[in-house]
């Protein structure tokens, strides 16, 4: 080794004769864990820095919302908003939206998995197209698909009911949750469903009950994407049902504080605070699962 060369290698930290690092590599390695925290920190104040302001809002006074120097904290606070949110017709909105979300999730879930097992393990003939067409389906803007499948919806009699809504939300929501479900199922060694059979199970019991359950943590994420899918959408929603206020969903029933010449932001954000809470308990059931699928998804390959 030349002079240059051992002048270009870093020192290495200097250590007691048990491994512990000395008292000089402590500052360093305190400076790195105060930037990581600061790091955390910031990332989790600029996620949660809407939803706050989202709750300030609608407790805010009305002349307190639009002013030109924004205002932390409201003079007065207005319980009012969220208690008729609660108390009016957004009861049946909200029962609406968790109705044709569940079910949307539910049925999705359902025939993706079945689906991401077969393209999984089977060698089927033309898979490689059959899975560029499934991905495909991600690439058209809701906009486009919203004619034809009003016009099929009107000639099936299913515009106005929540069937033809699920329906045409299992569109978008499918070919997603299908894909994220067959990565999931090539992750688990096809020995175990042989071990299965072996031991007697036919093809379909190996998948029910050997399968299936290893892949809960796909199933919950894959879930966890149609649902919040589902939850958020207005295009469908608005066109279908526009003449049934009965059947509308949250995201629809939104738009009845905004006027033509006033809005009313306070009731806009009371809603939309009361709007997240099934999202979140939804996702406080499944974040575990969840977490270990995107685990198990980054590890994979």
């Amino acid at each position: 080794m030349t002079v240059t060369d051992a002048d270009r290698v870093a020192p290495a930290p200097r250590r007691t004769s048990e491994g512990v690092p000395t008292r000089r590599a402590w500052p360093r390695r305190a400076l790195v864990q105060l930037a990581t925290y600061a790091g955390a920190i910031a990332v989790g104040l600029f996620a949660f820095g809407p939803i706050l302001w989202m709750l300030i809002t609608a407790l805010k006074p009305d002349g307190e919302i639009l002013t030109s120097t924004p205002v932390f904290i409201p003079s007065e606070v207005r319980w009012d908003r969220l208690a008729n949110v609660v108390t009016g017709d957004f009861a049946v909105y909200l029962r609406n939206s968790i109705l044709v979300s569940g079910a949307t999730v539910v049925l999705s879930v359902a025939a993706a998995a079945m689906a991401g097992w077969v393209l999984a393990r089977y060698p089927l003939p033309l898979k490689r197209y059959l899975l560029i067409l499934v991905l495909s389906a991600q690439m058209f803007p809701f906009v486009v698909l919203l004619i034809p499948i009003f016009i099929l919806m009107r000639q099936v009699d299913l515009l106005g009911t929540h069937t033809g809504l699920i329906l045409a939300y299992l569109s978008f929501t499918t070919p997603l949750v299908v894909w994220i479900l067959r990565g999931f199922f090539q992750s688990i060694p096809i020995d175990l469903e042989e071990a299965a059979m072996v031991d007697g199970a036919t093809r379909v019991q190996a998948f029910r009950r050997i399968i299936l359950p290893l892949a809960m943590p796909g199933v919950a994420a894959a879930s966890v994407f149609g649902f919040i899918s589902a939850w958020n959408e207005l295009l469908f929603a608005l066109s279908f049902n526009r003449n049934n206020p009965e059947l509308h969903t949250l995201p629809v029933a939104l738009q009845q504080f905004i006027g033509r010449d006033t809005t009313d932001f306070g009731m806009i954000m009371a809603a939309s605070a009361v709007f997240t809470v099934p999202v979140v308990v939804f996702f406080l059931f499944t974040h575990k699962r969840m977490t270990q699928g995107m685990v198990m998804g980054a590890t994979k390959g």
